[in-house]
This record gives structure tokens, C-alpha cells and sequence, in this order.
């Protein structure tokens, strides 16, 4: 049976990683409730109470991947109001731009891995020229790829 997940009723904090290889963005998918992908979203989580979004988004790593990365450079913020299967959800996004060992996943172009709640997880490396396309996933959250393609 698929667990089905809708946003917090509050504000969350969450710091995500950017991590690249040849030009391509590392994203896990993003479920609807029947089980197809219906976007994509940078590899990350909940910034937990007294935790700093930089321990956040390394630990994070740590536990979906299993890899240490290393933070390049300063986070930018984003604030995301979203609605997923029909739940309001809003969150302030610490996005940093990640690194780990060339060594890591080197012939692996999928990835899966596992959220703290059990629920298989899958991620690969996507072109931003490819999202938010027509029969292609979107990359969450929305503006993201705005920023990154003025950023680049």
C-alpha cells in the first residue's frame, strides 16, 4: 500500500542541496497520490529545532545517501506556498550547493533510498532544460529553475 503524504499545517524550515554532475541537477521524484512522478525536488529536508540549515542539509545526505558532502558557497532563500493533492503547504527553503567524492555513485544514473518514514525513494541526475516541459517532471519548487538558469 502507498503512504500518501500531505504538507504540515505550519511553516516549515527546510535547507536542500544542490549537487551536479556534467550540467545535470541530482532530484528525487516528487509522488502523486496514484504513485506517478509528478516532479522533481532537490535532495533535503527539515531543519530540525536548534539544528543550523547547513547541519540540516549535511545530515540529511548523510541519511538518504549515505554520502558526506561538503557546502560550497553561501545558501539562497527561497519561501515555497504550494498546493500538493489539494493540501495548502509553505515552507522557507536554505538552498546550498553541494559537493561530494567524484567517486560516489560514479556508473549510477538512478538512485534509490529510503525516507526516515520507510517510503522507497528514487533520484537522478536531470538536465534543467528538460523540466517543467510538456510529458517532463517539474522541478519543485516552482521558480527554482528560473533562478538557476539566471544563475549559471
Amino acid at each position: 500500500m502507498m503512504t500518501t503524504w500531505r504538507p504540515a499545517s505550519r511553516i516549515r524550515f527546510k535547507a536542500l542541496g544542490l549537487h551536479w554532475r556534467e550540467g545535470r541537477l541530482l532530484a528525487a521524484e516528487v509522488l502523486d497520490d496514484a504513485g506517478r512522478v509528478k516532479g522533481v525536488r532537490p535532495l533535503g529536508g527539515t531543519v530540525e529545532f536548534g539544528e543550523t540549515a547547513e547541519a540540516a542539509v549535511i545530515r540529511e545526505f548523510c541519511e538518504e545517501l549515505g554520502v558526506a558532502i561538503e557546502i560550497v558557497g553561501s545558501p539562497v532563500f527561497m519561501e515555497n506556498i504550494y498546493t500538493h493533492e489539494g493540501s495548502l503547504g509553505h515552507e522557507v527553503l536554505a538552498i546550498f550547493d553541494v559537493k561530494f567524492a567524484d567517486t560516489d555513485f560514479v556508473n549510477e544514473t538512478r538512485i534509490e533510498f529510503h525516507e526516515d518514514s520507510g517510503a522507497q525513494c528514487f533520484a537522478e541526475w536531470f538536465s534543467l532544460d528538460a523540466l517543467d516541459q510538456p510529458d517532463q517532471p517539474r522541478l519543485y519548487p516552482d521558480g527554482l529553475k528560473a533562478y538557476l538558469l539566471k544563475a549559471r
